[in-house]
């Protein structure tokens, strides 16, 4: 029980600025590009109280963790992003969508450099200290890297309302973009479907995989 207590801690902190920077990149661009809406709410912050959702943030990532599932998922409260304020609504939705991503790609990297100055210290310690220390930063580095990686993948998945499917619909011609986004009521379902199925696992789990070892390298097998 005091192991998973400790995996928790230790997953808690990179999963919760996964899905909070996630959001506020949203809301900071869409303020960028003209939608006053998230700034308004006063969600462009990191404060967590501001963005935790008590099931996507808390408990669905505790029960994953409790299950001992192969992954780990979670999300944060939607920014609020009004796309008619926006100055060019069907240009900017995708600059607004990818924000996102790209905010969890960014922290991913930010992640891997730890990783590899957590590293470079291994040899500079004695070993009660890599053990009390070192060794649990590492592993939150390392989580912060597959937890990021295996958020922006999944957002980018072209099904509204991901991210992906946001995207796409901003880049499709407006009578196919409109046909497209009524599907977004049955999103939600049709994930479920892809999940449970395990038929996203084909897609995702090598791009996983692939950009995970990018970031880590060897370490991603330590």
């Amino acid at each position: 029980m005091s192991e998973l207590i400790q995996q928790i801690s230790i997953m808690a902190i990179p999963l919760l600025l996964a899905v909070i920077l996630h959001e506020v990149a949203h809301g900071w661009v869409a303020y960028r590009l003209g939608d006053t809406t998230a700034k308004t709410a006063g969600r462009l912050t990191l404060n967590p109280l501001a963005h935790i959702d008590p099931i996507g943030s808390i408990l669905i990532p505790a029960l994953l963790i409790f299950s001992q599932a192969p992954f780990l998922f979670g999300y944060a409260k939607p920014v609020p992003v009004n796309f008619h304020y926006l100055r060019n609504p069907k240009r900017d939705m995708v600059w607004v969508a990818l924000s996102g991503v790209t905010a969890n790609f960014l922290l991913a990297l930010v992640f891997s450099l730890g990783n590899r100055v957590l590293m470079a210290l291994v040899p500079l310690l004695d070993g009660a200290l890599i053990g009390t220390l070192l060794h649990p930063l590492l592993l939150m580095c390392r989580y912060g890297v597959v937890i990021n990686v295996a958020l922006g993948i999944f957002n980018l998945i072209p099904i509204p309302p991901l991210d992906g499917g946001r995207v796409l619909t901003g880049l499709l011609p407006p009578r196919a973009a409109y046909q497209y986004s009524r599907i977004e009521p049955y999103g939600f379902f049709i994930l479920l479907g892809l999940l449970v199925t395990h038929i996203l696992d084909w897609f995702i789990s090598p791009l996983i995989y692939f950009f995970t070892r990018l970031f880590l390298g060897s370490a991603w097998l330590m």
